[in-house]
């Protein structure tokens, strides 16, 4: 089951979440509570004041940096748009791999040493072994994964190429969008298109700090480090449908891009796989089928020796 959601801009734009946006123009977390504020000017004096004398200034900057990232925001709402692709596959899991309608997705496990009793995780315990899952009804938790891609129209990272501020609005914005978008897709795919969250009832607020049921890591993160899955994902979704094209490195284009895995069980967690050893290493290189030294290069930051 699988389906490609185009959203204009203005239907994505109430789920930017604001933090990151402002973190990457160096501001930190208090500041983005400007896009909480009504926007009468008594109601941004009022916040102002709030700070502290020497941060004042940083503060009516965040304000004014808010205004011109919504007027680029309805400036792009004219002419761009924001596209998503899911699908749901039947999932069954194998040791450290999943078998993705029959497409073998190697992971990886937890391998550093841990000073408690808690279990050395990989995104395959959320799923039904294969004796298990296939006795499980179509679309159940266990026996289920979403693989999903988005990306924003590729002509908007070109927007205002001489003009170095707006061009780095540009993309921080199309950044956040692409996030934005991926977070409506996920509520829509958890109370309708999945349907296992039907009754879920939550605030934005509550989406923006993952408090629903499921994960949805994605390519690059720390459960999910191996950049060089997405030509796995590639295969089972074709992201050139929606514009999305790879590098040999396996980076996509355009850059305000994500991909990943949807997780629905109750019990599914984000963790980090952290440092590997040179026995897993050379475990997942073999998984992969590929070369060693290539899954070096990929998994550069994870090793341990």
């Amino acid at each position: 089951m699988e389906t490609i959601i185009t959203y204009k801009i203005h239907e994505v734009a109430s789920y930017i979440n604001w933090v990151y946006f402002f973190h990457a123009w160096g501001f930190k977390k208090r500041f983005s509570a400007v896009a909480d504020l009504h926007g009468c000017d008594a109601c941004r004096a009022s916040w102002v004041n709030t700070f502290p004398v020497e941060e004042r200034a940083k503060a009516t900057e965040a304000i004014q940096l808010f205004k011109e990232a919504q007027r680029m925001l309805n400036t792009l709402d004219n002419d761009y748009k924001v596209k998503c692709i899911v699908r749901l596959c039947h999932a069954t899991s194998h040791g450290n791999d999943l078998i993705l309608d029959n497409v073998r997705f190697p992971l990886l496990r937890q391998q550093a040493k841990k000073n408690d009793d808690l279990p050395f995780l990989c995104l395959s315990d959320y799923i039904a072994p294969a004796t298990i899952g296939d006795a499980l009804p179509r679309y159940d938790v266990a026996n289920t994964v979403g693989v999903f891609a988005s990306t924003i129209d590729a002509d908007v990272e070109g927007l205002f190429d001489q003009d170095p501020y707006n061009h780095l609005l540009i993309q921080t914005l199309s950044d956040r969008l692409v996030e934005a978008a991926t977070e409506k897709m996920h509520q829509f795919v958890r109370k309708d298109y999945w349907g296992y969250a039907k009754d879920e009832k939550l605030e934005m607020a509550d989406l923006l700090v993952e408090n629903y049921q499921g994960i949805r890591p994605a390519v690059g993160y720390p459960s999910l480090p191996d950049q060089s899955v997405n030509f796995l994902l590639d295969k089972l979704i074709n992201f050139h449908r929606i514009g999305i094209t790879l590098t040999e490195n396996g980076a996509m284009k355009p850059h305000a891009s994500v991909c990943g895995l949807i997780f629905a069980h109750p019990a599914a967690s984000y963790f980090c796989v952290g440092k590997i050893g040179e026995d897993q290493l050379v475990d997942y290189a073999r998984r992969r089928d590929l070369p060693i030294e290539d899954m070096r290069k990929f998994l550069a930051s994870n090793l341990n020796f």
